[in-house]
């Protein structure tokens, strides 16, 4: 009889216990959906005002092409109807009150201008205007402010609780009879075993749910999603400190994501299938995706060692800690992270801020102490490419390679890809189980006989995936790309010719696509505010004439392209960046001015403080600065609020940095590479800008400026037809490769041969 009551306690326990976690998991996804609710509100007032709008623009007349010119529409306008959005207000009865428009008439017209209505208010996109806080703005902002603060954890509590309400809802219902003793006796004896059986898998259930925390993730999902409402200036600062996440959710809730094709880099069908259907583990994430970021670390996964050459500002990083994340999640323990010197302690902070992984940073004068330490510990090591050459990678074991197989509690050295076996060699037994190499700026690896080629070539043999990223995959020739798939998947190699750059887009895409994919800005970031370019021509002054004479007659290139700045007190390119410069400090705007040359970021920066005192000027970042002299120097930039300046060598400050902070450039002499430019600028307008980006280029309406561009016209637009649409090209070396060398020799000797013509 003991035995039974305490039974019957059990199960009424477990009833209860179940009743109370089915509760909370039904909670969860009701807060989300009102949270959700409340971001519509504004949201869909604000598409109603942008499509109201843009039909007040589109001209009557329109009305005739949905119809295939059969509706006439001379009453209509004659009335004074000129916009479909006259139409519209109108409606059927003030329509059909027009001298000389019949029922079927009106009928038709409302009927065409509500098909155009449709389509507009599929594709007009909200654009959060960070300078333009109207009430409707405001109210957005505050909204989607709470379901930024829930994070991505209370994305995953809404499907951990979905999840669990369909498993528990049936048991319930199935183990009612067991909580009670008369009830479960009443029962014909295969309806008991089922009441029964029903009670024991809720025991279990609830049991798995506490050992796996999910009663504490629902609960800290509902507090954030039920929290009062953040007040307008909060929620505006925080939009300006990570809007990135806002317009996450934003395309994310309002389904206008970028065309799927785009975002998934114009893949093949069965590539991008096979993409799709790998999973991503985001629960060691501290941030949301986008769609085509969750696509990229996807691609990164299912293809195992692939390039990732999104345009600048698409978020690399964060789609590379992603792929991190989730071999973490599965119990991955190594890591290992290859960038540029500028970059490490931008790598390290990204890790930590947005994953809950550990950065070990391999660098400076304890790097092999804390090599050491990475092996023995796991995590993720972040080191430089002169670094990575001081670390001896494990030697490969014998035989072919396996194929990765799923990962135990104590994870297993599986290097490479292929068919076949070989024996594993845990971290413990002197092995380093490398789940996935990354290799940030992987561009600096295309020539492979530099000896940083060499030594990522040597850990990427022994990476189990290797993922390289880079904004800018070709600046010159297929070949280099060629070097860059030689490293990941040898026997496509083959197949990445120059024939395919020849063929055109479809053929190089098909033959690159299974280790390339790349998605450009205009594509996927609709959002992004505008990028206004301005070329600021000036007439050069008369110190500017002469010393860029004295330069040309010395046939020295680099003092022809700086001339202009030789003497700043009569600079007219100086005197115009003064200019700008001043119009920005009366908007309260930050600047960022890129030069190649350091002395004349030496000049700016003396034009500068005597305009405005040395506080506003920060920098200038150069190559020889380590890694957290540049950090430093960008926080304390951003850190100001209102104007300010900074002041970077376009190669330092082009390359890994975040400028979001500025929203004025200022690029002083064009640069021989059609890239750099656009890298230099992608720092500041990228995902997490908010403002309108200016991009100010100063040139000089005669020589040197001129003849570059000229030159270059043809190169940018190769790289713009092919590598910006995941398509490298190859067509002739004559068209493609004009080495810095040969553009300066060819420069210098036709602007020589056009001055003696003038003088004579």
């Amino acid at each position: 009889m003991a035995r039974a009551r305490s039974a019957l306690h059990e199960r009424r326990a477990a009833v209860r216990a179940a009743e109370r976690l089915g509760a909370a998991a039904r909670a969860v996804p009701e807060d989300h959906a009102a949270a959700v609710a409340e971001v519509w509100q504004p949201l869909r007032a604000i598409r109603e005002e942008l499509a109201a709008r843009e039909l007040a623009a589109i001209p009557v007349a329109r009305l005739k092409d949905v119809t295939e010119g059969r509706l006439r529409l001379g009453a209509v306008e004659s009335a004074g109807y000129t916009t479909v959005g006259d139409v519209l207000k109108a409606g059927r009865h003030e329509l059909r009150h027009i001298p000389g428009v019949g029922p079927q008439t009106a009928d038709q017209a409302l009927a065409a201008a509500g098909q155009i209505a449709r389509a507009v208010e599929e594709t007009v996109a909200v654009r959060i205007e960070f300078d333009d806080r109207a009430p409707r703005t405001t109210a957005l902002v505050v909204a989607l402010h709470r379901l930024v603060e829930a994070g991505p954890q209370a994305r995953r509590a809404v499907g951990v609780a979905e999840a669990l309400d369909r498993e528990l809802a049936p048991l319930l219902e199935q183990a009612g009879p067991a909580a009670g003793r008369f009830r479960l006796w009443l029962l014909r004896r295969a309806a008991r075993e089922q009441a029964l059986t029903a009670a024991a898998r809720l025991r279990e259930t609830c049991a798995r749910a506490q050992r796996d925390g999910v009663p504490e993730l629902l609960a800290q999902a509902s507090v954030d999603l039920l929290r009062a409402p953040a007040g307008e200036i909060e929620a505006w600062v925080d939009f300006e400190v990570r809007s990135a996440e806002y317009y996450s959710l934003l395309a994310e809730l309002s389904g206008r994501g970028p065309d799927r094709a785009a975002a998934e880099g114009y893949l093949p069908s069965e590539v991008a299938e096979r993409v799709r259907e790998q999973p991503l583990d985001d629960s060691r994430l501290r941030v949301s995706l986008r769609g085509y970021q969750a696509f990229g670390a996807r691609f990164a996964l299912a293809q195992r060692r692939v390039v990732l050459g999104d345009e600048m500002g698409l978020g690399k990083t964060v789609q590379a800690v992603a792929a991190l994340a989730h071999l973490a999640a599965g119990g991955r323990t190594h890591f290992l992270v290859v960038c540029p010197a500028g970059v490490l302690v931008n790598w390290t902070r990204e890790i930590r801020g947005r994953s809950a992984l550990r950065a070990v940073p391999l660098h400076g004068p304890d790097r092999h102490e804390a090599f050491a330490e990475w092996r023995a510990q796991g995590g993720v090591g972040v080191t430089t490419y002169d670094g990575l050459r001081g670390f001896t990678p494990p030697a490969p074991a014998p035989g072919p390679v396996a194929p990765a197989a799923p990962v135990a509690s104590t994870p297993v050295l599986v290097k490479g890809d292929g068919p076949g076996t070989r024996e594993a060699t845990s971290p413990a037994d002197g092995g380093v189980d490398v789940a996935m190499l990354v290799v940030d700026e992987a561009h600096y690896v295309k020539n492979p006989e530099t000896r940083r080629s060499r030594a990522v070539a040597a850990w990427a043999a022994v990476s189990e995936r290797v993922l390289f990223l880079t904004g800018t995959p070709m600046e010159n020739r297929v070949a280099e790309f060629r070097a860059l798939v030689h490293h990941l998947q040898p026997d496509l190699v083959p197949d990445v010719g120059a024939a395919d750059g020849a063929a055109g887009s479809h053929a190089f895409r098909a033959a690159v696509a299974p280790a390339y994919l790349r998605r450009n800005q205009e594509d996927v970031l609709t959002e992004l505010p505008t990028l206004v370019r301005t070329d600021e021509w000036q007439e050069l002054s008369a110190a500017d004439q002469d010393a860029y004479q004295e330069a040309v007659a010395g046939g020295n290139f680099m003092a022809m392209r700086r001339a202009a700045f030789a003497c700043p007190e009569k600079s007219a390119k100086l005197q115009r960046l003064r200019e700008l410069v001043a119009e920005a400090a009366g908007n309260g705007l930050k600047v960022v001015v890129f030069s190649y040359f350091r002395d004349v970021l030496a000049a700016v920066r003396q034009a500068l403080v005597e305009d405005a005192g040395p506080a506003v000027v920060h920098g200038p970042l150069a190559g020889g600065q380590t890694p957290a002299q540049r950090q430093a120097a960008v926080d304390a930039f951003s850190a100001v609020q209102g104007h300010a300046v900074l002041l970077a060598q376009i190669e330092a400050g082009g390359v890994g940095l975040n400028l979001q902070a500025a929203s004025v450039v200022i690029i002083c002499e064009p640069q021989l590479k059609p890239t750099i430019e656009h890298q230099a600028v992608a720092r500041a307008h990228r995902m997490g800008q908010v403002r309108p980006v200016q991009v100010h280029r100063l040139l000089a309406t005669s020589g040197v400026d001129q003849r570059l561009l000229q030159i270059l016209e043809s190169k940018s637009r190769l790289f713009d037809a092919y590598a910006r649409r995941s398509e490298v090209a190859a067509a002739t070396p004559d068209a493609v490769d004009i080495s810095e060398g040969s553009l300066a020799r060819r420069i210098v000797e036709e602007e020589q041969v056009r001055l003696h013509a003038e003088r004579a």
